[in-house]
This record gives structure tokens, C-alpha cells and sequence, in this order.
């Protein structure tokens, strides 16, 4: 609830990091069954590289299963005063285990700060989880400074060096030192590899997000006078384009563009009047494009009626834009605002053609509403049924039981989809396969000993080994068996072709489940799908706002509902038992839903962002459900909503409701809630 960022694992974090994150996300205390790992643990707390040397050797000795940890958390802990050979011996002990691979990943950005590329080099081909941006930005700096071509093969390695480095450099939005250096590097000489036209690039991409001192280090790179121009620009807009900004050369308009861009995140109608007065006609078309885009694309957020309008002037530019995939997304999401609530189909479809398949591919968003959109602007009558039926076979193509679009497809086609078949058991080999393997016993025992980011990492980094469904499906089973829900489900997410739903879709505490949202006047599948949302089932998650429990319960929400609920002797600590936290989070849900007339998508986004968001968010226009859900200005909340929702209508196919649909939870439309009626905001935590 609030935010829920459980279970975020960032894949650059050192392994200090990593350890303490466990204490942070409010994990359970370790169990007191394992002095040898205790010890270390509390060596490690402590930073004490004596007592962890003899613990990792005692450890390995004795032939401790968590052995590599305590081995890595040695060696982690005198890594600036280790060598080569330190590392590869390490590497010998543990081949293969996701501890040789994050010490990996830290002794690579050890080699970048010490700048021993040809180390690096050598190094660098054998990281398999290659997701560390950093070490991205080490590997290309490497690469020019040896001049050896790409230090790994496959993947963009035949791009041209150029081309990768740019990539690499734009991916980095945060202003760390190794992709500084970077650009800094590939800026300099008579032959500088990035020029104005990349610095402008990473300048955009910072104004964008909103990233100050990534934004003034690469300004840096633009020349002195140019540099004052635009941090000027970026700290304080409004003065700049009243005293500053002048229609001169192209870095005077770039300056300008970013002012008009910083001053649209607060006032997007004070920079359409300026554009209209002068910017539009003083500035390039490239820079007048970006600047109308930004500013529809801010207007959408906000849920400003003219966001498309916003999104019309930039295409009527005609240059083929280079936005962002957020600026293209947020420019169909205008769009489906647009005209009252009734969309402009036309922008919309402009908007989905024009959008680069990337983008389109990475979220079944855009085929659905492309679908919508062409069927849409079909001509009337037999002229327009070729595209109607062009439209219709698009939706049919994405109808799947297993999320969002899929369902909500299905149900506009009228179509009833099964779910999917269960797969044959699993054989007592396969099962054995998953019992025996090394790293999959590591992350439970991790796990168990409450090291849970640890063994989630240990966990999804063994997978790696598991090439078929069939082997996901057997670890999967493994870690339901063992109760570790999040695991489980993760695990059997995987699959292509088998769908295991009682793996992806498991009943813990049916029993109290049931119990709980009968009592509240609820069916149990909301609950159950919004819990598998919320928890993924893990009865000690905690947020780190402080939500709690199996529905994340924030501790003034759990007071306030426990004493509507009539629990009078309630005290705080109860709501880390599991029963107490069905009770609450129901109680709770069955006040929302109360208060937002029952609409599960305004509910499902009180529970996550608080009653006050979805009350402004539903303020406007009257639009259909699915497009409300889609134009959520918060990325998280909007993918809860959508994932509580399909979670919740294929729980109640599992609990006895063939028939169900999307649709009827979701609902036709979403508006203005009825004159007079109570301000949820008012009346809940």
C-alpha cells in the first residue's frame, strides 16, 4: 500500500549494500540455529576483515552451505587492497555461483576507478549479469582507451563503436563518476566522438527527468558561456526567458528550449501563450517540436485538457520526432483523454503508427489501443469494414488470460477464454534436478536466515541455468513448497508455453481469506488479487513507507480501520500477524471500495496511492474504464491497478467463477463522482 517498493533490488549495488538493504526492507530476524553464520553476519556488520578472513575459512572447512557468502563478504571487505590473483582464486572456489559473479561486478568497477583497463578487459567477458550501468560506461571507456574494439562479443558489438558508446551514455541518468568520465573522455581531442549534437541529446534526456547535476556535468562539456546559458536556463526558467533568453544561433535557442521546457512542469499554459508570442517561430523545428511535445506531454500528466492539443502542434512540425518512449507514451495517453473523455482517435493512431516498434513492443498497451484506434477511424459502412476487420484480428491476436490487455480484448471480441491447460506432473527426476541444484538451496537457506534480498538475487541469478519450462516449473515448485510465495510465483512467470496457474496464482491462508472477505462483504478474488499484488504472500513484508503484511497495511490506516471495525484492544504490533492483517487490510479495502461506489479501479488506487490521488485523477471527464486505468499519472499505480484487476478476475475463475471477466470489475466508465457526494479524501486515511 502507498508506494509498495518491496523486493527492489538495484543490480548496481556493492554487496554492503546489498546486506543492509535486508535490515532496511524489515525483514525478519535471522534465526539463531547458525552460530558460524551469525558471527560472520555480525563480522560484516562490524566491517572487521580479521575475524571475517578466519570465519571464511572455517566456513569453507567445515563445508558450510553459505560458505560463498561469507567468502564474498571477506574479500568484499579488502577488495581496494586486492589483486588479480585474489580475485581469480576466489572465482576457482565458487565457478559458476552468483557470488563469483557479483564479485565480479564489484572488481570491475574497482579496475574503473583504479583505470587498469587492460585488467578490465580481461575481466569484463566473463560477467554474466552484465546489468550494472557503471561497468557499462568502464567497458566502453576501456574500449577506447585500448583500442581493442568491443571488449564483448554479440548483443550491439557490431554496432559502430559511436553508436554503443552514445547508447551507453544516455542510459546513465544519474550523475555518477564513471559515465561522467565517460563523456568527458569521448569529448575531448582534435577528434572528439561526441559533439553538440550528443551533449544535446543528454542534456534533453535530463531536463526530461528532471535531473539536475547530470544536467550541469554535461553542460560542462558545451563550453564555458554555453554552459552558464543553460544551467541558468534549467535553475530558473522564468527569469531566463524574460532577461536572458534571445533568438540567436542555435546554442542561444537551445537554452531557450530548455527554460520553455523546465517552466511547462509547472505551467504549461504560460509556455503555449510564449511559444505562441515568439518561441514557436524562433526556434528551430527540431527544438519547437520538442518543446510542444514536453509541454503536452506535462499537460498529460497533469490531466490537462489540451495535453493533444499540445501533441498536434509537435507532429504538425512534420520532422519524424526522436522522443523519448515516455513523451510517445504520454502522447496516446492524451490522446485517449482528449475531446471530453471520448478521445481523439485520429492523434491517437497518428501517435501509434508513427511510434518506434521498440517502444510499441515493450508494453501491450499500444497494440491494444492501436487496435481501438483503427477500428475506430474505419470509414462508416462497407468502405471501412477491411480496416474493421484488420482491427478486430489485431485484438484477437493479443487475447490471453494472463494480463490486462489480453483479458480486456477478449472481452471487447465477446470472446470467453479458458485458462490455460495444467501441465503434465512433474516427473520425480525434474524434481530431483531442482532439489539438487546448489544455488536454488542457497537463496532458501539465504532466505530463511533473513538474508532475502540476498537470496532473491542468488535465486533469479541460478534460473540462468535452467533452460526449459519444465525446469522453471520444477523450481517454482520448490519454492512454493517451501512457502517462499514471491519465488514461486516469479519463478513460474517465466514459463513460454507451460502455465502452471496454482504456481502463478497459489491460495495461501485460503482459509482466512475466505473467512475475512465474507465478513467484509467481499468476494474473496479481490483480496487475493490485490494480496499476490501487494506481498506476492510474504507475511513479513514491509515497505520501506512502513506498510505492513500480507496487504501492507500502513500503521495509521491499520488504527483508523481497527477501530471501525470494532477491534478494540488492537496494539500496533499486531499487524505483523496474519490473521490481524487480513482482517485490517479487508476491513479497510471494504471502506474504500465503499467510498468510491465500488468501483474496484478507483479502489485498487486509493489502496496504492491514497484516496486523495484517485478522487483528482477521476475529476473532468467521463471516459470508458480501460482508458482511465491506462492515463493514471503514476507509473506505478497504473500498472498496480491494471495487475490487481486481472489478478483479481482470474482468482475468481480459480474460486469457482467460470464466467468471470475483466470487464466486470473494471467497469464501463469512470467520472466526476455525483454532486454532493463525500470527498473519499475526507473520510479515509
Amino acid at each position: 500500500m502507498r508506494f509498495l517498493k518491496l523486493l527492489k533490488f538495484c543490480a548496481a549495488a556493492t554487496g554492503a549494500a546489498l546486506f543492509l538493504a535486508g535490515a532496511a526492507a524489515g525483514q525478519a530476524a535471522p534465526v539463531a540455529d547458525d552460530p558460524l553464520l551469525n558471527a560472520a553476519r555480525e563480522a560484516w556488520r562490524k566491517r572487521d576483515r580479521a575475524d571475517l578472513a578466519v570465519l571464511s575459512e572455517r566456513a569453507q572447512s567445515e563445508q558450510h552451505p553459505l560458505a560463498p557468502w561469507v567468502d564474498y563478504w571477506a574479500l568484499f571487505a579488502r577488495l581496494p587492497a586486492a589483486q588479480v590473483a585474489d580475485l581469480q582464486a576466489f572465482y576457482r572456489r565458487w565457478p559458476g555461483s552468483y557470488v563469483e559473479d557479483r564479485l565480479r561486478n564489484d572488481w570491475l568497477l574497482e579496475l574503473g576507478r583504479r583505470q587498469d583497463w587492460s585488467a578490465f578487459a580481461a575481466d569484463y567477458p566473463s560477467f554474466r549479469m552484465d546489468d550494472d550501468r557503471e561497468v557499462h560506461c568502464h567497458a566502453v571507456v576501456a574500449e577506447h582507451q585500448l583500442g581493442t574494439g568491443p571488449l564483448k562479443p554479440g548483443g550491439t558489438a557490431a554496432e559502430p563503436f559511436k553508436v554503443r558508446a552514445l547508447a551507453v551514455w544516455l542510459a546513465q541518468r544519474e550523475a555518477t563518476e564513471p559515465c561522467t568520465r565517460l563523456g568527458e573522455l569521448l569529448s575531448e581531442g582534435r577528434k572528439p566522438v561526441f559533439g553538440a549534437a550528443e551533449h544535446w541529446a543528454k542534456l534533453r534526456s535530463a531536463v526530461e527527468a528532471n535531473r539536475l547535476a547530470t544536467f550541469k556535468q554535461t553542460a560542462e562539456l558545451t563550453g564555458r558561456h554555453q554552459q552558464t546559458q543553460l544551467v541558468r536556463a534549467f535553475e530558473d526558467p522564468t527569469r531566463y526567458l524574460l532577461r536572458v533568453a534571445k533568438a540567436g544561433g542555435r546554442g542561444d535557442q537551445e537554452a531557450a528550449a530548455v527554460a520553455l521546457v523546465r517552466l511547462g512542469a509547472s505551467d504549461t499554459d504560460r509556455v503555449e501563450q510564449l511559444m505562441r508570442q515568439t518561441w514557436s517561430a524562433a526556434l528551430a523545428p527540431d527544438l519547437a517540436q520538442w518543446v510542444w511535445a514536453q509541454t503536452g506531454r506535462q499537460a498529460a500528466l497533469r490531466l490537462e485538457p489540451d495535453a493533444a492539443a499540445q501533441y498536434q502542434r509537435a507532429l504538425a512540425l512534420g520532422k519524424a520526432p526522436t522522443w523519448s518512449a515516455d513523451t510517445w507514451a504520454w502522447g496516446v495517453r492524451a490522446a485517449l483523454r482528449a475531446n471530453g473523455g471520448a478521445g481523439d482517435w485520429a492523434l491517437a493512431q497518428r501517435l501509434l503508427d508513427a511510434m518506434p516498434e521498440p517502444v510499441r513492443q515493450s508494453d501491450p498497451a499500444w497494440d491494444y489501443w492501436r487496435a481501438q484506434a483503427q477500428y475506430r477511424n474505419a470509414a462508416e459502412g462497407p468502405e471501412g469494414e477491411p480496416a474493421r476487420r484488420a482491427a478486430r484480428a489485431a485484438l484477437q491476436a493479443q487475447v490471453s488470460p494472463l494480463n490486462f490487455y489480453g483479458q480486456l480484448a477478449a472481452d471487447e471480441l465477446g470472446l470467453k477464454w479458458a485458462l490455460p491447460p495444467t501441465p503434465a506432473p512433474l516427473t520425480e527426476a525434474e524434481r530431483q534436478a531442482a532439489a539438487q541444484h546448489a544455488g536454488l538451496s542457497r537463496a532458501l537457506l539465504l532466505i530463511r536466515h533473513g538474508l532475502r534480498n540476498e537470496g532473491v538475487r542468488e535465486w533469479n541469478f541460478s534460473l540462468r541455468d535452467l533452460g526449459n519450462d519444465r525446469a522453471l516449473l520444477a523450481a517454482a515448485q520448490r519454492a512454493c513448497d517451501a512457502e517462499v510465495w514471491d519465488r514461486c510465483i516469479n519463478t513460474s512467470e517465466r514459463t513460454k508455453t507451460e502455465v502452471d496457474l496454482a504456481q502463478r496464482y497459489p491460495t495461501p491462508f485460503r482459509q482466512q481469506v475466505v473467512s475475512h472477505a465474507q465478513a467484509a462483504g467481499l468476494h474473496a478474488a479481490d483480496p487475493f488479487g490485490l494480496i499476490r499484488q501487494e506481498s506476492r504472500f510474504i507475511t513479513d513484508a514491509r515497505s520501506g513507507p512502513g506498510a505492513s503484511g500480507l496487504m501492507q497495511v500502513m500503521p495509521a490506516t491499520a488504527k483508523w480501520t481497527a477501530k471501525k471495525i470494532g477491534l478494540s484492544d488492537y496494539h500496533p504490533k499486531q499487524i505483523h500477524d496474519a490473521d490481524t492483517n487480513l482482517k485490517i487490510g479487508m476491513g479497510y479495502l471494504r471502506h474504500v471500495l465503499a467510498a468510491f461506489d465500488g468501483a474496484l479501479p478507483l479502489a485498487a488506487a486509493a489502496y496504492n496511492a491514497g484516496p486523495g490521488r484517485p478522487t483528482r485523477w477521476r475529476e473532468g471527464v467521463s471516459m470508458d474504464a480501460a482508458a482511465w486505468a491506462e492515463t493514471i499519472p503514476f507509473t506505478e499505480t497504473r500498472d498496480y491497478v491494471k495487475k490487481v484487476l486481472t489478478n483479481a478476475t482470474l482468482y475468481a475463475r480459480l474460486l469457482g467463477q467460470p464466467d468471470a471477466q475483466l470487464r466486470q470489475r473494471l467497469g464501463q466508465r469512470i467520472g466526476p463522482r455525483a454532486a454532493g457526494s463525500p470527498n473519499p479524501a475526507d473520510t479515509l486515511p
